[in-house]
Formats: structure tokens, C-alpha cells, sequence
């Protein structure tokens, strides 16, 4: 068998799979002389078929079933040993005139060849890191929630402000059908406000969403409607009450604090405050490293050159899916994949020159630190080693758990990494200020 490669540019090749008559012969012997013990053919005795009648009745297709065979394995191989690093899968060229009539066989195979470039991490650019402050606005909001949660909850006739009220918005037209508990301090429309007041269970205000809220995206979560659909949403909601209550709130003593808290772990609102802030700054430190992250691989994708061999890759995933894609469908695919596909490359490139690994120990740690913050949410704050190891040894075999896992452990690799070499700038906000940028705006 003789394979060779040609070069047709950077990204694209042609490798010919020459395949001789002594590379498939004593196979396709083999499987024509193990089909003549069993084949029933009438007039025959079991075993006793002539070898001409199984050659005339099965030899093309095992011809080209054991010519298949020797061609993929050694494609296969020929790809390892020469370190071709491909993109997709290789494409065999079909030809009109071929013919198994023929002893001997060449076969052709279209590669898409991945590009080399260099990823520079270091130098100017243009990234914002943002550390999330829980400013004095929010801990005063989040003390308030705190009194109201473990006050004493009374029933009332009509609504006043600073109620609680119980009901649903509904819109049919807009497939809106969300339960809410609100207040009137959510509202920016003084007329919404107005709507309410004096209202009882069972009557049905009617609100218009258009600067209803301080806020568009808010009506992402008292409405449950996507985000591309709240900007300049102008239509009439109707909320249905069904409850009315107000709070006592709870006053801020040592009983409280321990309730919350734990006995003697905080003693004033001052450690309060402090303690929500601690809690809330982890939470928004992950929702910042994220962003950060997202940044960081569009700032890549857009700031490195990585030709793709496009034409081939669409001949490709015409091909690769239960039912073959028209051009046109092949083409879409492709417009969507296509960044997705720049970043993996990039990706596996900074892993390369970066040296970044993941060995059984780190995923064990990492196994185990999510089990016990979980265990921790159900009340077990001190689990024994054996119990862990035996949580993390189950977890461990289960091979998709694991592969998620080495996802989860080297993604924070790379944003370690990003962090690190990246001229980032760090721009302190707000969790409000936070959000809109996050939407641009």
C-alpha cells in the first residue's frame, strides 16, 4: 500500500491511498471461504457451494467491504504518523469511473488542514475587569429584606404602600402568565402606584409596562419575558391580587442576629452589613470573573487571525449529520460554528504554549470541594474525610462527570491565566452598574 500527501495551500491537502491487490486478497479469501460453510444456496448441500457460485453471489460486496477496511485503517494510521493535525474528517473524492472490476485501487481524500499562528496574551488591549461592590444602598435594602422576612406578617383589606401583595401579571396576547410577590417601591410609574392603592383580593389592576420600572430589565423577572423582548415593551399587563399582607418588621437584636447568624457570631447591624457584604462581594466575584472570561475569548477571536479552511468544512458538515445538508443548510451551520471553532483552536494553542495540565489529584480536589459546599446547603458543615472520599470515589467513576469536570477545573486554568497576563484595567461598580454593562448599556 503506498499513501501519499499533496499540499494544495496552508489548509488544504489531498492524500492518495494507492491500494494493491495483496493488501485485501487474503482477507476477502478468508470471509468468501467462511461464507461457503454456511451459505444455503438450493440445490447445494451446506459446505458444499461452489467457491464460483459465493464469489458470483457475494464477492463485490466483500470486496469492497475488506478493501474499506484496509483503506480506513491505514488512512487512520497514516494521519497518526504523520502528525496531521485535521480539521473535521477526511473527505473521499468520488470519481464516475471507478471501477472494482480492477485488481488494483486508488483513492482520493480531501483534508482540511489546521492553521499555525501565535496567540499573544501580553500587550494592549482594551479589557475591563470589573470588581463588584455591594454598596450602601444595597446593604440598607438587604437589612430592610432581612426585618421584613422575619417579621410578623398581617392580613389587610386594601392595599397601602409598603404592602406586600400577592398575584399574577397576565398578558394573553404576550403569553404572559407570571406570579409575583411584589411591593409599590418597585414600581417607577406613579400611576402604576396610584392603581394600586386602595385595592383588594380578587380586583384586577391594569398597568402599562412602558417605564413601569426603574429599569427595562426588570421586566424580565416580575414578567418572565426574554431580554430582547423588554426594550421599549409597550404594552397593558393586568395583575390579578390575591393576597394582601404588611410586615412588622423584626427588630434588630441579639436574638435576630444569632437566628441568622449563629450564636455570638454577630452582634449589631454594623456586622450585619458587614456580613452580607462578604457573602454578596463572593457571589458577584463570579459573576465578574465570568464576564471577564467572555471578554477575554471575544477579545481573542476577534484579535487573532485563524484562517479556517471554509469551502472544505462546509463540504464536511454537509456530510456529517444522520441526514446530508443542501448547500444552503451547510452554509448556516457554518456561520454559527465558525468563531466557536477559531476559539477551540485558539484555545488548545494557549493551552499548548501555556503547559497547562490537569492530573486525577487536581479533579479529586476539585470533586471534593463541590461536595462539600453542597453538603454544606443541607446543613452537613462538618462531613468526615471517609464520607467525602466516598462521595468524590463515586463521582470519579462516572466518565461524563469527570469530563465536565476537567472542563470546569481547566477553564479556571485559563481565566487564571487571562488574569494574569492581560492588561486588564479594574473598574470598581456597583452591582447595578454591573448589570448594565453587561448589556451595554
Amino acid at each position: 500500500m503506498n499513501i501519499t500527501k499533496t499540499n494544495i495551500d496552508a489548509l488544504n491537502a489531498v492524500v492518495t491511498v494507492e491500494v494493491a491487490k495483496n493488501d485485501y486478497a487474503d482477507n476477502v479469501e478468508k470471509v468468501l471461504q467462511n461464507y461457503r460453510k454456511s451459505a444455503n444456496i438450493p440445490g447445494f448441500r451446506k459446505g458444499a457451494v461452489p467457491m464460483s457460485l459465493v464469489k458470483k453471489q457475494y464477492g463485490k460486496a466483500v470486496l469492497a467491504e475488506e478493501v474499506n477496511k484496509v483503506l480506513q485503517e491505514n488512512l487512520n494510521k497514516y494521519l497518526v504518523d504523520e502528525k496531521l493535525d485535521i480539521l473535521g474528517n477526511p473527505l473521499p473524492k468520488f470519481t464516475e469511473d471507478f471501477n472494482w472490476e480492477a485488481e488494483d485501487f486508488k483513492f482520493e481524500f480531501e483534508l482540511g488542514l489546521a492553521p499555525q499562528f501565535d496567540v499573544k496574551l501580553e500587550g494592549k488591549n482594551n479589557l475591563t475587569y470589573f470588581k463588584i461592590v455591594a454598596d450602601d444602598k444595597m446593604l440598607d435594602e438587604q437589612v430592610v429584606r432581612i426585618q421584613k422576612q422575619f417579621g410578623k406578617m398581617i392580613s389587610k383589606t386594601e392595599v397601602a404602600e409598603g404592602d406586600d401583595i400577592r398575584g399574577t401579571f397576565v398578558n394573553e396576547e404576550k403569553g404572559i402568565n407570571a406570579p409575583a410577590q411584589i411591593t409599590l417601591d418597585i414600581f417607577k410609574s406613579k400611576a402604576a402606584v396610584k392603581a394600586f392603592i386602595g385595592k383588594k383580593a380578587g380586583d384586577v389592576v391594569t398597568v402599562s409596562t412602558k417605564g413601569l420600572f426603574d429599569d427595562d430589565h426588570k421586566l424580565m423577572d416580575y414578567l418572565q419575558v426574554g431580554h430582547d423582548d423588554v426594550h421599549g415593551l409597550d404594552i397593558n399587563v393586568d395583575f390579578k391580587i390575591e393576597e394582601v399582607t404588611t410586615s412588622e418588621p423584626a427588630e434588630l437584636n441579639q436574638e435576630l442576629f444569632d437566628k441568622l447568624f449563629g450564636a455570638g457570631n454577630v452582634s449589631s447591624v454594623e456586622d450585619v452589613k458587614a456580613k452580607i457584604k462578604e457573602d454578596a462581594e463572593k457571589q458577584f466575584a463570579q459573576q465578574a470573573d465570568q464576564k471577564f472570561y467572555n471578554d477575554a475569548t471575544t477579545f481573542l477571536i476577534e484579535n487573532n487571525q485563524v484562517e479556517l479552511p471554509a469551502a472544505f468544512l462546509k463540504r464536511w458538515i454537509q456530510t456529517v449529520g444522520e441526514k446530508p445538508l443542501s448547500a444552503e443548510e451547510a452554509e448556516a451551520e457554518y456561520s454559527k460554528s465558525e468563531n466557536g471553532l477559531r476559539y477551540q483552536l485558539i484555545e488548545s494553542k494557549i493551552i499548548t504554549d501555556n503547559n497547562l495540565q490537569i492530573n486525577f489529584d487536581e479533579l479529586k480536589a476539585y470533586a471534593a470541594d463541590i461536595i462539600k459546599k453542597q453538603m454544606a446547603q443541607f446543613g452537613q458543615t462538618n462531613p468526615t474525610d471517609a464520607d467525602v472520599d466516598g462521595i468524590v470515589a463515586r463521582v470519579m467513576s462516572n466518565q461524563d462527570e469527570v469530563r465536565r469536570m476537567s472542563e470546569q477545573v481547566m477553564s479556571e486554568k485559563m481565566l487564571n491565566l487571562f488574569k494574569d497576563k492581560f492588561n486588564a484595567k479594574t473598574k470598581e461598580v456597583s452591582y447595578e452598574q454591573f448589570v448594565k454593562e453587561m448589556y451595554g448599556e
